[in-house]
């Protein structure tokens, strides 16, 4: 390696175990990490360097390149000094950080059974995104040894002596919304090395070494894998990888600019609708609930092709399509004020189940399966329309608040980063993606969050509060399903000028229906006289 760089100088980079250093890195001067004194007892020093947005690698064959990098040097006896070789694909200067963590015998090796990827050892996770869901996959881990013995093997049976007993838990790190600089990225990877993260899940040998996360864009994400044996007690961890889930160097769409102009004149312009719905929607009812089915049918649906959502909506059966078609029927048709008032509560259902499985009851196991999920859902957005069936006024003003006030939140997702506006998202993607149900949903809830949460309340009581005030001295409108139903029957009772107070009752109509069906299969009689005149 020196023979082959002799053209080229080196820098030199002193490392201490355990501890992080910052160095700059680029395509033309790579940087000689080393460690000198290595303890006897330790056997594997797992060496890794992060940046930010460019690659970078240590230089092994097959070490690959990325922004998240790191090797396993197994130690030989006696040997005390450790080196590596670090460069950029960059030609500018790029901020890294570099780590080296020592590990004893009785640690297991992340990545140590490795069947799939470049390297013999490979202690790093691979992290691929999309717009939908992030994949992040790693080797399986092997037992450790001593100083120059040979590894355990890997498919030496299933036993508790093998490395099938060992466990991975899968970590996730949310960085600070709204912040994007490499000194930050660097401070919080330091900290998720000493895994003060959220642990999603565990993984026992048995399953598959990959797991899907729901895509954040624009906000940093760091995922970890500790793997540790239950046996001797120990661990050791993978490298850290991170992810914003969009792209530093996209003229359009990029991390810093996740929303195109025609994006924020949508949802402004529909939260200025959302907006007079939440203050006047009661008043306007008929045109109020027409725009809560387009905000859940389009407003949240605008990079998505409309047919796509009916179809998969319409098989769910629980979606805002669904709920406006069955509104403008009622409307137009029939004009059933308590149909009308049913798709309002519906509405409203749809945005409270939405909300419930956004929290960490979501990310149960249990609702994996789509049949499971879908039935709960429903049934808790049902839940809705059932509980105030008896108070239409009521619902329709909560609707209006709620879900009115719930507009101004994704107009505020088009300008600054909110995890709110992942309440009817993740949903949609869901419906949208048939295999979304095995990504975890779990999103941050920092400051950000919590002031646009409050904002959201405030608007809805605000909306909900002067609606209630208006219709206080007002006529009852919509007026009670079962007033009207009574008022109706006492009508039909009293006013005889009524066509339907001569209606016959229902077992005398059946009555006649039947005789009617019955005459259909008798034969006609014949014509003429068949007996003789009795004179």
């Amino acid at each position: 390696m020196r023979a082959a760089q002799s053209n080229i100088l080196l820098c030199l980079l002193e490392l201490s175990l355990g501890k992080f250093r910052n160095v700059l890195l680029n395509q033309t001067n790579p940087v000689e990490a080393v460690i000198r004194n290595i303890a006897s007892n330790v056997t594997v020093v797992i060496f890794q360097v992060h940046a930010q947005q460019n690659d970078v690698t240590p230089l092994v064959n097959g070490s690959g390149i990325g922004a998240d990098r790191g090797l396993v040097s197994i130690l030989r006896p006696e040997q005390t000094i450790c080196t590596w070789y670090l460069h950029s694909l960059d030609a500018g200067q790029v901020l890294s950080t570099a780590i080296s963590i020592p590990y004893m015998e009785k640690d297991p090796i992340p990545g140590g059974c490795n069947l799939e990827f470049d390297l013999e050892v490979d202690p790093n996770i691979y992290l691929d995104y999309t717009l939908v869901d992030i994949h992040i996959k790693f080797a399986p881990a092997n037992l450790g040894y001593t100083r120059g013995a040979n590894p355990p093997s890997c498919d030496s049976g299933t036993g508790q002596n093998s490395r099938w007993r060992l466990r991975y838990d899968v970590y996730q790190y949310f960085l600070p919304e709204n912040d994007l600089s490499e000194m930050v990225l660097m401070s919080h990877i330091r900290k998720m090395a000493e895994v003060q993260s959220i642990k999603m899940l565990t993984l026992t040998a048995d399953d598959k070494t990959n797991v899907y996360f729901s895509s954040l864009p624009g906000q940093g994400v760091i995922y970890n894998v500790i793997v540790w044996d239950p046996l001797w007690n120990t661990s050791a961890a993978y490298i850290p990888v991170h992810t914003y889930a969009c792209s530093f160097a996209d003229l359009v769409d990029n991390c810093s600019s996740l929303s195109k102009l025609s994006t924020k004149v949508f949802f402004t312009a529909f939260a200025v609708l959302g907006l007079f719905t939440c203050f006047f929607g009661h008043r306007f009812w008929k045109t109020g609930t027409e725009y809560l089915f387009f905000l859940i049918s389009l407003g949240i649906t605008i990079k998505i092709h409309l047919i796509m959502v009916l179809v998969r909506l319409i098989m769910t059966a629980v979606s805002g399509i669904i709920g406006g078609l069955l509104l403008v029927v009622s409307w137009w048709r029939f004009g059933s004020v308590l149909l009308s008032m049913f798709i309002i509560g519906l509405v409203l259902g749809f945005l409270f189940s939405s909300t419930l499985f956004f929290t960490p009851l979501g990310d149960y196991r249990v609702f994996r399966d789509d049949v499971v999920f879908w039935v709960t859902f429903t049934c808790v957005a049902l839940l809705i329309p059932v509980l105030f069936v008896g108070c239409p006024r009521i619902l329709n003003i909560l609707a209006c608040g709620v879900v009115g006030s719930y507009t101004v939140i994704l107009a505020i997702a088009c300008y600054v980063y909110t995890s709110l506006a992942y309440i009817t998202l993740d949903l949609l993607r869901r419906v949208l993606n048939n295999y979304f149900n095995r990504a975890y949903t779990n999103v941050p809830f920092q400051r950000n969050d919590f002031i646009i949460l409050s904002v959201w309340a405030m608007l809805a009581l605000s909306g909900v509060t002067v609606q209630l005030r208006r219709e206080r001295s007002e006529v009852p409108f919509p007026p009670h399903p079962y007033l009207i139903w009574k008022r109706e029957r006492e009508r039909r009772s009293t006013n005889v000028l009524d066509p339907s107070h001569h209606i016959p009752p229902l077992r005398e109509r059946i009555h006649n229906r039947l005789l009617h069906i019955k005459e259909l299969f008798q034969k006609n009689q014949p014509a003429g006289e068949r007996t003789p005149l009795l004179l």
